[in-house]
């Protein structure tokens, strides 16, 4: 192993700071991942008119009081607050499993806010990690819709690496199971992130970051609150070694630097007690090269092929790199207008990709150097209300509208083999299309200790398929006795396929070429249509000790999947006609005094039979045997789990000390069984890797000379140097092998301000 210099003198620095002792301020911990069968909170007004000295936290609500001289800005603090539960009850979760990470469980995990977002979802149960920073939640393959306080927006390009950063969080939850009605379009997992701002993360922070594999990693933000205003903002850059997972078991991957710049802006206007403007804006830019994959043969008809003078001719020495692009903004009005809540939102999101490939190595390898620009840009509205209708009725409604433009241009160089002449072919498509939805549900609370609710969606999509379903749902809360929970509920889904995923390019054109497909068949990607039980318990054991247990079934139509196909990382969506995904959860937690301690184990099943489109991708073999059999899913993983510790020593001192620890286990995902012909026959090796962390933090580190704690850490990601597969190449829609990152040592220095 080799790092840079830059990376020692972090640690060293570190390590130094491992010496240090003091005696005054405090730390908290918190258990990193909780589960909770959500019920709404209760709409109470805050009933401190004091300031206080330290955040206050409620649900997912915050308060954070500066001692100031002025009333007034007691007040704004308490109004903030208020607005916040509010803005909260908007988006009921009643029935569904929730997993929360509060601010304190996102720095307890190893790297904090630098850990990539992925990386932190994989803590909740039921979440498999895949390559390309994927994540599938339930066995489901991307189905994971994003939120911003409480603001969904439209999906994107990103293959890999992160437009949104876990720096961007105060707080976030994940949100599984039978949704309520308000919850369409993308229904696998709900990722609601409540972004910092100016109140909860007032002054500045800055923050270098790094250590092997030239991972350097700087980052600033700063936010404050004035009046009626508040600021936050927060940009960050990365540079490093391990942007796309290697291709190979060394140590470092042939051909994989990656940059990338991201930046979020928080503002918001509090007009009086019960109004309030906020706009969000974010950007997020990366370049990447693609790592290479030794050893591979060109195709047979290669040696009719003579390339250029000097160009590279190895699998080992290509050049091919990607550029992703998303940037976003949501402008959101919330209003409070006696037993009415309200937040109405506009929202526009633009994302592209670029794919420029090696021009000799693609050609000779895959028979098509293809550059590959794809884009789409969204922009919609969402409104959502709540009626305070009576003691025991809750009635909420709204609607979604997302309108959305896909542009698609290749330029395809390929050979012919009628006569070995090469061919530059051009084609390019646009389509504007909708997908909208609008619901309608009642919480009914009968007794003290039952919930009920119960509504109808209504949903639609004119994209390139056009079709439209009402889907009921309704879920029950019972908590029969004291600290415990029973839910159970169902929903129909109605799932639009991804626009961004779903192109109308002509294959025609490559007849008589080193690129055409095995079939010219490609129907139109459809829509999934689910039917989904759930049902599950919590109880409380003892103070600060919890266990769950959550069992799930979904039976699908049209159920849709994503692959890639060809050099480009760019997902391509497909649907099998039938499909059913089914498992179960087991969760526990521990949380008292300086020691958090949390587990979760899961047990999945996804298949699938008869592929209905885009069936341009597969061989013929492929298609026949699935036509007539079920088969895994290529990102089914029967056993999942992770867990994770935090201690703090010194908690009550000047310079506590915090140590956590965290771990990962998957079965492993399919690849195919070769020997009988089974596409996704066989399930890869398990693997389980730990990662951990120190940190180290000085309160008030210059005195009054200077306000702001100075942070110290160090990370070590995949601890045992465990060597692991993610994927070896083979599977439906698997392009190529990806390993899991081995074992890499990382330092940091933050200071506040």
């Amino acid at each position: 192993m080799t790092y840079r210099p830059s990376g020692l003198l972090l640690c060293s620095s570190f390590l130094s700071s491992l010496l240090a002792t003091g005696h005054t301020a405090a730390a908290q911990t918190a258990t990193p991942t909780t589960q909770v069968t959500a019920t709404t909170i209760p709409h109470n007004a805050p009933a401190a008119h004091t300031a206080a000295k330290l955040p206050v936290r409620k649900g997912s609500e915050t308060v954070k009081v500066i001692p100031q001289n002025t009333q007034h800005t007691a007040e704004q603090v308490i109004v903030t607050a208020h607005l916040d539960r509010a803005r909260s009850e908007l988006s009921p979760t009643t029935g569904a499993t929730v997993y929360r990470f509060s601010r304190q469980a996102l720095e307890n995990i190893p790297g904090g806010d630098n850990a990539p977002l992925n990386q932190v979802l994989l803590q909740a149960p039921g979440v498999a990690q895949d390559s390309y920073g994927q994540i599938h939640v339930r066995g489901d393959h991307n189905e994971v819709q994003f939120r911003l306080d409480g603001v969904q927006l439209p999906e994107g390009l990103s293959v890999f690496g992160q437009a949104l950063m876990t720096r961007f969080a105060d707080n976030m939850s994940l949100t599984t199971g039978a949704l309520p009605s308000q919850f369409g379009f993308l229904q696998a997992a709900v990722v609601d992130i409540t972004t910092k701002n100016g109140t909860t993360n007032a002054g500045g922070n800055l923050s270098f970051y790094g250590g092997a594999r030239d991972y350097f990693f700087p980052s600033l933000q700063y936010g404050f609150h004035k009046g009626k205003w508040d600021f936050f903002a927060t940009a960050d850059f990365v540079h490093d070694r391990v942007g796309i997972e290697n291709t190979t078991s060394s140590f470092n991957a042939p051909h994989d630097l990656s940059n990338q710049y991201h930046f979020l802006g928080h503002a918001r206007y509090t007009v009086d007690e019960d109004t309030r403007i906020s706009l969000i804006a974010g950007i997020s830019n990366a370049e990447y090269q693609l790592p290479n994959n030794p050893g591979q043969l060109p195709q047979d008809w290669s040696h009719n092929y003579t390339p250029p003078a000097g160009a590279a001719t190895s699998s080992d020495s290509l050049n091919e790199h990607q550029k992703q692009i998303t940037d976003f903004a949501v402008l959101a009005l919330q209003k409070e207008i006696g037993a009415f809540s309200l937040q109405d939102s506009v929202f526009t999101r633009y994302s592209s990709l670029r794919y420029s490939p090696d021009l000799t190595g693609d050609l000779l390898y895959l028979g098509n150097a293809q550059q590959a620009a794809r884009s789409v840009f969204s922009t919609g509205t969402q409104h959502d209300v709540t009626w305070r209708a009576a003691r025991d009725h809750t009635v909420r409604f709204g609607f979604q509208a997302f309108v959305e433009r896909n542009v698609s241009k290749t330029t395809s160089n390929v050979l012919s083999t009628l006569d070995n002449q090469l061919l530059t072919l051009h084609d390019g498509s646009g389509k504007t299309g909708m997908v909208y939805g609008l619901y309608a549900q009642d919480e009914w609370q009968p007794l003290r200790n039952l919930t009920i609710n119960y509504g109808m969606r209504f949903d639609g999509v004119s994209e390139y398929t056009a079709e439209h379903q009402f889907s009921p749902r309704v879920n029950v809360v019972w908590k029969p006795w004291q600290g415990g929970t029973l839910h159970a509920g169902y929903s129909r889904y109605f799932t639009p396929p991804p626009f961004e995923v779903v192109s109308s390019s002509s294959l025609a054109q490559f007849a008589n070429t080193t690129a055409a497909p095995s079939s010219t068949t490609n129907s139109k990607v459809r829509a999934e249509r689910d039917h989904y039980f759930d049902a599950g318990f919590e109880q409380t054991i003892l103070p600060g000790w919890r266990v769950s247990f959550d069992a799930y079934y979904k039976l699908a139509k049209n159920l849709i999947d994503e692959g890639q196909f060809g050099a480009p990382i760019i997902m391509s969506g497909f649907n099998y006609r039938h499909g059913q995904v089914n498992g179960y959860e087991v969760s526990t937690s521990y949380d008292h005094g300086p020691l958090s301690i949390y587990g979760n184990f899961a047990w999945s099943r996804a298949i699938g039979k008869k592929i209905t489109s885009a069936q341009f991708n597969f061989d013929a073999d492929e298609l026949n045997y699935i036509n007539n059999r079920w088969v895994h899913l290529d990102h089914d993983q029967r056993w999942t789990a992770s867990a994770g510790a935090t201690y703090t020593l010194f908690r009550k001192t000047r310079t506590p000390l915090r140590l956590s620890a965290t771990m990962v286990y998957g079965s492993g995902l399919r690849a195919d069984d070769d020997v009988n012909g089974i596409p996704n026959g066989l399930a890869l090796k398990p693997y389980a890797t730990v990662n951990f962390s120190a940190v180290q933090t000085i309160h008030n580190t210059f005195g009054s000379a200077w306000h702001g704690d100075t942070q110290l850490r160090l990370d070590v990601i995949n601890l045992g140097d465990h060597t692991y597969l993610l994927r070896d190449g083979s599977g439906i829609g698997v392009g190529a092998p990806q390993y899991g990152l081995r074992r890499t040592i990382l330092c940091g220095v933050s200071q506040g301000f």
